[in-house]
């Protein structure tokens, strides 16, 4: 996995898609959509684990979302791979959840139960009172992603962003309907790659995680 990452590729541009460390809200349950909080003392200890990981391979540029939690990610992550340059996308900020952001999920089911059932059966039309759909977010960032491997052509990017960016770009090329019968497909707190060739995306490699770096393939 670690040599795919690491190859030169002449005809492809690779995608290393990477979400921002635990946060407190995170721990606490709560939505943060567009909102922000800190990063956990876990956290942060898990972005040092992704950092170890990064200095051991070639990144050339990192694209990281503009909210602050990513932010924090990414100064963590700089100690590691100092010499790669950073561009703050705003469209790669995480989905917009509107009126449900700063509530827990459990008060979520506990007063807008109902609410919440419909949406997720609405699968790629889930949108939360007052934020944007998940087909929104991808209308977004799939556009701007493709621009930015057409702009870093042959190249490593490595785009730290958000769990709702991540999902929408990997079920849209994975052909997922985004309901919860679906076979899980991504393990929290990984690592995953995009392949972008002749203005196209593909999946590469999910699931990557620094534990797995000494495995043999």
């Amino acid at each position: 996995m670690q040599s795919l990452i690491s190859a030169k590729h002449n005809t492809t541009t690779l995608i290393a898609l990477l979400r921002h460390g635990k946060t407190v809200w995170n721990e606490e349950g709560r939505i943060q959509g567009r909102e922000n909080s800190p990063l956990s003392t876990t956290g942060k200890q898990e972005v040092h684990d992704w950092g170890h990981f990064m200095a051991e391979l070639s990144i050339d540029q990192i694209v990281a979302s503009d909210l602050g939690r990513v932010k924090e990610t990414v100064v963590i992550l700089q100690q590691y791979i100092k010499s790669v340059p950073v561009t703050w996308e705003p469209a790669l900020r995480e989905q917009n959840w509107g009126e449900w952001e700063g509530m827990t999920f459990t008060h979520l089911q506990e007063t807008r139960g109902r609410l919440l059932e419909q949406q997720i059966r609405a699968g790629w039309d889930f949108r939360p009172p007052g934020g944007e759909s998940r087909r929104e977010v991808l209308q977004r960032v799939l556009p701007r992603v493709l621009r930015l491997a057409r702009k870093h052509r042959n190249k490593r990017i490595l785009m730290v962003c958000h769990e709702g960016v991540i999902k929408t770009l990997i079920y849209h090329l994975a052909g997922r309907a985004f309901l919860p019968e679906e076979d899980k497909l991504l393990q929290k707190r990984q690592l995953h790659l995009l392949i972008a060739t002749d203005n196209k995306l593909s999946l590469g490699p999910l699931n990557i995680f620094p534990a797995s770096t000494g495995k043999k393939e």
